[in-house]
């Protein structure tokens, strides 16, 4: 019995791994977040949905455990990639004691990576991705972790930079990475990344703090290597490169 943990990628279809759209073809039974679904509607349409709002990613699971062991060939959808902030990780903990039952995880583009492509290539080198959620990590912890990312002069990739409840999450962020990173650094930010209504912008890190984001919104902070190259974000990885006059 087999379980697939399937990242769908940022939404469009032309961004899915074949392998994803296989799959997912392939399962009897699709189980996922009810807004991941609604974005691929021709690969489940005819089959066995199961759909839950946030916070019901257990009962997802336990779905997923329960078709299985019916016979039912069951993919749980991720955004992204199902092992970057998804669903994997949950799947394979719940996993542990279900000896008879194997987990694949197929993976799909994640936020950051197609983010990143929008807005140039910000990612060229050493980068920390970390999510400005509490729901299930403490802001003590993520505090720490942004310190420590700013420290180092790391590209910054911040998932889950706001929310309905959490309006303040990113100004906070930024005043930890103003600590030491320069008020010029150059950032940027995108909502619903490779979706047809895509929307990208670029600004420093101090106006960055004034921004409206939400949970479709990724946001890059470079480090002190990056800069803009014709309207684009850029992080220069030192090559020599001759200038012409």
């Amino acid at each position: 019995m087999k379980i697939y943990a399937v990242g769908i990628g940022p939404g469009d279809k032309n961004y899915m791994a074949p392998q994803a759209e296989k799959i997912i073809s392939d399962c009897d039974v699709i189980i996922g977040y009810t807004s991941y679904l609604k974005l691929i509607p021709d690969l489940v349409t005819g089959k066995e949905i199961i759909e839950t709002g946030m916070k019901s990613e257990t009962a997802r699971c336990e779905k997923a455990f329960q078709k299985a062991k019916l016979g039912k060939k069951v993919a749980v959808i991720s955004s992204g990639d199902a092992g970057i902030y998804g669903m994997a990780s949950l799947l394979m903990e719940m996993s542990e004691n279900e000896t008879d039952i194997e987990i694949e995880i197929v993976p799909g583009i994640t936020a950051a990576i197609a983010a990143a492509a929008l807005l140039g290539a910000p990612l060229a080198n050493d980068f920390a991705v970390v999510s400005l959620s509490d729901l299930l990590t403490s802001w003590s912890t993520i505090k720490k972790r942004l310190e420590a990312a700013a420290l180092g002069d790391f590209v910054v990739c911040l998932y889950n930079p706001g929310s309905k409840n959490r309006t303040d999450s990113l100004r906070l962020a930024c005043e930890i990475l103003l600590k030491h990173k320069n008020p010029q650094t150059q950032c940027g930010y995108v909502r619903n990344a490779l979706r047809n209504n895509r929307q990208y912008h670029l600004c420093s890190l101090q106006e960055l703090s004034a921004i409206h984001v939400d949970m479709l919104t990724i946001v890059i902070v470079g480090n002190s290597d990056t800069k803009q190259i014709h309207g684009k974000l850029v992080t220069t990885r030192g090559y020599h490169i001759e200038r012409k006059n």
